[in-house]
């Protein structure tokens, strides 16, 4: 099999594409992105392409799959920016996989396309995807899942797998995620437990992750078997202030989610911050998903449950752990953060 992965240097990109490469079923892997990287990976050849502007039906034609994982999550304060790249990029993706002949689509969404979920139990994928409408991001994953709707109507020939993951992290991805969301003034060292000394307990606080190897294995399994529709995934156990006061051996703390929010609204205002107020309004609405579809249907368990994924993240995190990809590029030092600072605080992709 050969299998076009678009966005193939990023966090869940590298995990896929060494997923891909280690099945004995992929020949191989075309891995596109914007910027090319050093990082060599067996079977995989790389190609600049920017899914704006790129001739992505001849880069399509050929494979047996197309996994779209190109997401744009900065600049925050340009959401015409990130609209452009994220529902256009993947129209112009959805159409060349029509207009390529391309057998099979495996697109990644994510639990920030689902509208706020019940309290009291988890929902599977029937629950609508339409956000949570403050935040970008989450506008963004459900328009794209209307796109996909139309998609699948008017090509019912080619299999279309969605997945749903919930936060995904890894040592290697910390540098990057710490870019994207913290921004240049976490001081990296005191990312440890014991040395933050609460953690704020706000109401709907709780969340859901998975190791960025196992999303890979998730979406090599998609490519390799013969399922369609959407699939959510994520680790045990669900995420909340006791698990993570317990993981930084840290003490709780009441806060109003109002306060948090001033809090970084003006933080974000200050461009001290990359990601928005109205992002944490979304991560204060997301559901809980079953995951049991992905573990009776797809085949997929996660190695790794969703502790052990936040504590080996932290440590890349203290250590400024990277991949050689722009996207990952690692570092804990002064350059790299004077050129955050320099390039804007979340005002540029």
């Amino acid at each position: 099999m050969r299998v076009v992965v678009v966005g193939a240097t990023g966090n869940v990109g590298t995990s896929t594409v060494q997923a891909l490469a280690a099945d004995d079923q992929i020949t191989s892997i075309l891995g596109l992105a914007r910027r090319r990287p050093k990082l060599e990976i067996d079977k995989t050849e790389w190609v600049r392409a920017d899914v704006t502007d790129a001739d992505l039906a001849g880069l399509f034609r050929g494979a047996d799959a197309v996994v779209h994982l190109a997401w744009l999550f900065q600049p925050t304060r340009a959401p015409s920016i990130t609209w452009r790249v994220n529902v256009v990029g993947s129209a112009r993706v959805f159409q060349a996989v029509a207009d390529a002949g391309v057998p099979a689509l495996v697109y990644a969404s994510s639990v920030g396309a689902y509208s706020p979920g019940p309290k009291d139990r988890p929902v599977d994928e029937s629950w609508p995807t339409h956000s949570w409408p403050g935040a970008a991001y989450g506008r963004e994953k459900a328009y794209v899942e209307r796109q996909l709707d139309a998609f699948q109507a008017e090509h019912p020939g080619c299999r279309v797998v969605r997945m749903r993951p919930g936060f995904i992290f890894k040592r290697e991805s910390a540098s990057g995620q710490r870019r994207l969301f913290a921004g240049p003034f976490l001081p990296n060292p005191l990312v440890r437990p014991g040395l933050i000394p609460v953690v704020p307990d706000v109401p709907g606080l709780r969340f859901q992750a998975l190791h960025s190897d196992d999303a890979g294995e998730a979406y090599r399994l998609a490519v390799t078997r013969d399922v369609r529709g959407p699939f959510n995934l994520a680790a045990d156990p669900v995420i909340g202030p006791d698990e993570l006061a317990e993981l930084l051996h840290a003490r709780k703390v009441r806060m109003p989610a109002r306060g948090v929010r001033a809090a970084l609204t003006v933080a974000w205002e200050l461009g001290l911050v990359p990601a928005s107020p109205q992002l944490l309004d979304l991560a204060l609405h997301l559901p809980i998903m079953d995951v049991s579809r992905a573990h009776t249907e797809l085949g997929w368990r996660p190695r790794r449950n969703a502790l052990d994924t936040l504590r080996e993240f932290l440590d890349g995190l203290r250590s400024g752990a990277g991949l050689d990809t722009p996207p990952l590029a690692g570092g804990a030092g002064g350059p790299m953060r004077l050129r955050e600072l320099v390039t804007g605080v979340g005002r540029r992709p």
